[in-house]
């Protein structure tokens, strides 16, 4: 009954209303933060890296999902948080899938698009480094490139679109 009472006159401590005041919250939150810490300290270097990948994965498939709106470059930070995961050096990636490290910092930074191959590439990696994981669907890279891609080009219409209109004409029309 006094949760119920606590859970109706105090809201801002939602569901979990056992606490009597602001001081106590903030002790167990604390002490919740710090298990938490203590626990995490334990983890080895392979357990840290498959979290961190199961991380990447949820979080490509809630861009997927609902694609964010924006400027970010999502391909690319995705792609990086994937490299630096895994990797010390992105030259090893590089050299890991052949290519240039020049082209994947390219890549990395916008300064190019990624190419077809360098995706195909990219799929068939981590193919094999989410193997033993989890399921990691091979499409995925390809999907948040193009959601990307499609974002960018419908919110920038007011600059390319005046200048391609130029060259169409409707030569028979529809009745």
């Amino acid at each position: 009954m006094t949760n119920k009472k606590n859970r109706n006159e105090n809201p801002e401590f939602g569901l979990d209303s056992r606490y009597k005041s602001t001081k106590e919250r903030k002790t167990e939150a604390t002490a919740l933060m710090e298990a938490r810490l203590r626990k995490m300290k334990n983890l080895s270097k392979d357990q840290v890296i498959r979290a961190k990948l199961i991380q990447l994965k949820l979080r490509m498939e809630a861009y997927i999902n609902q694609p964010v709106l924006g400027d970010r470059k999502y391909f690319s930070e995705f792609l990086k948080f994937y490299i630096d995961t895994i990797y010390t050096k992105r030259s090893v990636f590089a050299k890991d899938i052949n290519i240039t490290p020049v082209r994947l910092s390219q890549v990395i930074n916008n300064h190019r698009a990624p190419k077809d191959e360098f995706i195909k590439r990219l799929m068939i990696h981590s193919e094999k480094v989410y193997a033993d994981i989890c399921e990691f669907k091979n499409e995925m890279w390809y999907q948040v490139y193009y959601y990307q891609k499609l974002y960018e080009t419908m919110s920038n219409q007011d600059e390319w679109r005046p200048m391609i209109e130029k060259h169409i004409k409707l030569s028979e029309s529809i009745e």
